[in-house]
């Protein structure tokens, strides 16, 4: 029994090196290939970048996890595409009376931020040479009026009053201090 086992796990150590070098083999060639097509003018080699993606996971008050992503790569329903615009970390918190959303801007100026806020979300732009975007769904309807922006270092915070339920909000832009 111990001889049967001993040659399995041979069998597949074996296999497994040579899955290595036929990869390996395979790599090497790929790129001959594309390397010679370059060189012979009837490839155009488009560079694209920088590709940005991340995700924050966090559990939430229900206990269940909350996946957010960031960056400037989407899956879509065509596929995977790579954005212009960078869609920043963001996390929301909810408190009794209020909502705070903290959005990582990094290398942004104040100057070059724009907040506006909904009813129900909270939309952010801005811009160092690359864009940023993100619209954010609040968890509960909000007082777009009672808005404040804070921007330091980099980091974007946006608290804003809970509304009272049943009442009917508008929107506005808010400048952050």
């Amino acid at each position: 029994m111990f001889w049967r086992r001993r040659n399995i796990f041979d069998l597949f150590d074996y296999l497994l090196r040579d899955i290595e070098k036929e990869l390996q083999l395979f790599e090497t060639e790929v790129e001959r290939l594309i390397e010679e097509a370059a060189r012979s003018g009837e490839v155009r080699v488009e560079r694209y970048g920088p590709y940005v993606y991340g995700f924050s996971i966090t559990i939430g008050p229900d206990g269940r996890p909350i996946i957010r992503e960031f960056g400037n790569i989407r899956r879509g329903l065509e596929g995977t595409k790579v954005e212009e615009e960078f869609e920043p970390l963001v996390d929301v918190m909810e408190d009794e009376d209020k909502i705070t959303v903290v959005a990582e801007l990094p290398g942004v100026k104040k100057e070059n931020v724009k907040v506006k806020v909904g009813k129900d979300y909270v939309e952010i732009r801005a811009s160092n040479g690359k864009k940023f975007y993100k619209r954010v769904a609040l968890p509960a309807k909000v007082k777009p009026e009672t808005a404040k922006a804070n921007f330091n270092n980099g980091v974007l915070e946006v608290t804003v009053e809970k509304a009272e339920k049943g009442k009917k909000e508008g929107e506005v832009e808010v400048t952050p201090e």
